[in-house]
């Protein structure tokens, strides 16, 4: 195989691989708060305790992938240009 058939390929694969990852799970853990909802601070003594809730996700612990959110954005302009 040509090194351009396999990179167009491996590319293929990994799109596949992230289209399917997305329907099967459109939300993935909040980056900033590794899907607690909110910030883990710790005492004086070293003992973790509960902080603030985190405002990226709103104490929910969860986003929307890229993927699925542009897959939405798609689905919504073509439901709009339809009707």
């Amino acid at each position: 195989m040509t090194p351009i058939l396999t990179a167009s390929a491996l590319l293929l694969t990994i799109t596949l691989g992230y289209v399917a990852l997305c329907a099967a799970s459109p939300f993935g853990h909040c980056r900033k708060c590794n899907g607690l909802g909110f910030a883990l601070k710790t005492d004086r003594k070293g003992k973790p305790k509960r902080g603030k809730t985190c405002r990226r996700c709103k104490g929910h612990g969860i986003r929307i992938r890229v993927g699925r959110h542009l897959f939405n954005i798609a689905a919504r302009v073509h439901r709009d240009g339809t009707r």
